[in-house]
């Protein structure tokens, strides 16, 4: 009799899961009693006076009515579960709304895995790709202005705040892509220890097609770099270039890269006040040149080390007041490698000074020296050289001297220092040469009386001293 009273109660239990399960419209696998209704049913025996046979009971399966059978799940949350004011999820990071605009142009907010900035920069970071793909960074917001007004090529702007987007001439940015960015991943790009907030991704600009201003207080004086390799004086120099009043800056192959971040943040900006031509053989100097010209070369004489102070100083006074040209190979200011002028900055061996003048028994081009404050700039064209601090002036700038009539241009220092910084030395004799030059066109000003070019009338330069300085000065 208990036997008989499981099996009733497991039927019970059965019918009732199944009804359940029809109620609720999806199925739902019950896992009470699994044990139980694998088994087989026990016989029921029952006393001999009332022998019937009892076939044992077998469970039935509810049938499944169509809409249960069906393929999917076709349970819903009840609507009053759902939030009203949800809308469908959607991806908008590519997608501009009609609150991001400023100024009447439309930026992007960058998505949070928006890659662009990084991938920029990246390229940016590297000569070869900024060469490639014609790509250069410039960041800060006097920077970003300056290419600007000179007329250079913007291509994305990123930024932190509208603000900072406001204090740039939007006017000129309306074919660049605006992309607000987070702080935080500017300030992991950024080589700057504060960064402003902005940073701009511009075309490699072409002197020829740049619009430099203030042109009219330049003189006829150009600054040939060679082989000037460290970035900060790169930057410093061209600074000193512009301040100077250089028409233009000329950089070997040999020379660091002029739009390399580092370089651009020391020249605060005088890649767009002045033409910088990059990356030249000195054939290309030559025709890049004025007419007839005088190329004046920086001498980094540094002495001889066995010397002693009073020695090396006999050896300034006793060049300063000779008047007898020198070899230049006696004085260690020229580089004795030859075959270097192709090598990339990058692959160029700076220790292996292999080739030895004296012992080959070659003979170096002869250019006569003179202190820096003596006269060499006048009114007409003059070009000065600047080597680099590790190796001097190359030999073509010495041979194009010499085919020029140039000088070498010595700065007289104290005993016991070897040789100014190039940056430093780059400074001074640009602004003794500017200072020539003024003194030699107010001169020819005052004393002409034609129509000529530094004459009365409708000369150029005007007359007068006041004329002279307002056009120059």
């Amino acid at each position: 009799m208990a036997a008989y009273m499981r099996n009733v109660i497991v039927l019970l239990s059965t019918e009732r899961n199944a009804l359940l399960r029809k109620a609720c419209d999806h199925t739902v696998e019950s896992k009470r009693h699994v044990r139980g209704l694998r088994r087989t049913p026990v016989n029921v025996l029952y006393p001999e006076s009332d022998k019937k046979p009892v076939a044992p009971q077998v469970r039935k399966e509810p049938k499944p009515t169509p809409k249960a059978s069906g393929m999917k799940n076709t349970f819903t949350t009840p609507a009053a579960i759902v939030p009203r004011n949800v809308s469908p999820v959607s991806d908008k990071s590519n997608i501009t709304s009609s609150k991001d605009q400023v100024g009447g142009r439309s930026f992007e907010r960058a998505s949070p895995g928006d890659k662009r900035l990084a991938r920029v920069v990246s390229i940016t970071q590297s000569r070869t790709f900024r060469e490639q793909q014609g790509k250069i960074l410039l960041e800060g917001k006097r920077l970003i202005c300056d290419a600007l007004e000179a007329g250079a090529n913007p291509q994305m702007v990123f930024f932190s705040r509208v603000e900072k987007l406001c204090e740039l001439p939007l006017d000129k940015l309306k074919r660049a892509t605006l992309v607000k960015v987070k702080f935080e991943e500017i300030k992991i790009w950024s080589d700057l220890v504060a960064p402003q907030g902005v940073i701009a991704i511009f075309s490699r600009p072409d002197p020829e097609r740049l619009t430099f201003p203030h042109t009219h207080h330049t003189v006829p004086l150009s600054l040939i770099c060679d082989n000037i390799r460290d970035p900060g004086n790169m930057g410093t120099i061209l600074r000193s270039a512009v301040a100077a009043g250089c028409q233009d800056v000329l950089l070997t192959k040999g020379c660091v890269d002029a739009w390399e971040p580092k370089v651009l943040r020391a020249a605060m900006g005088a890649h767009f006040r002045l033409p910088i031509y990059s990356n030249l053989d000195w054939e290309d100097v030559e025709g890049l040149l004025p007419g007839p010209v005088c190329v004046h070369v920086a001498d980094n004489y540094r002495g001889n080390v066995d010397d002693d102070d009073h020695a090396t100083e006999r050896r300034h006074a006793a060049l300063a007041v000779s008047n007898k040209p020198s070899k230049a190979g006696d004085y260690g200011w020229v580089s004795t490698r030859r075959g270097h002028k192709n090598v990339d900055h990058e692959e160029y061996d700076s220790d292996s000074e292999s080739d030895d003048v004296a012992a080959a028994g070659l003979t170096l081009p002869r250019v006569d020296a003179q202190l820096y404050h003596e006269r060499w700039a006048g009114a007409g064209p003059v070009a000065l050289v600047i080597g680099g601090e590790t190796h001097g002036l190359s030999m073509e700038s010495v041979q194009l001297a010499e085919k020029t009539a140039g000088r070498r241009l010595q700065i007289p220092m104290a005993p016991g220092l070897d040789s100014l910084n190039s940056a430093m030395a780059a400074s001074i004799i640009l602004f003794e040469g500017r200072r020539q030059m003024l003194n030699s066109l107010e001169t020819s000003g005052r004393k002409g009386t034609g129509k000529g070019k530094l004459g009365t009338g409708k000369g150029k330069l005007g007359t007068g001293k006041g004329k002279l300085e307002r056009r120059l000065a």
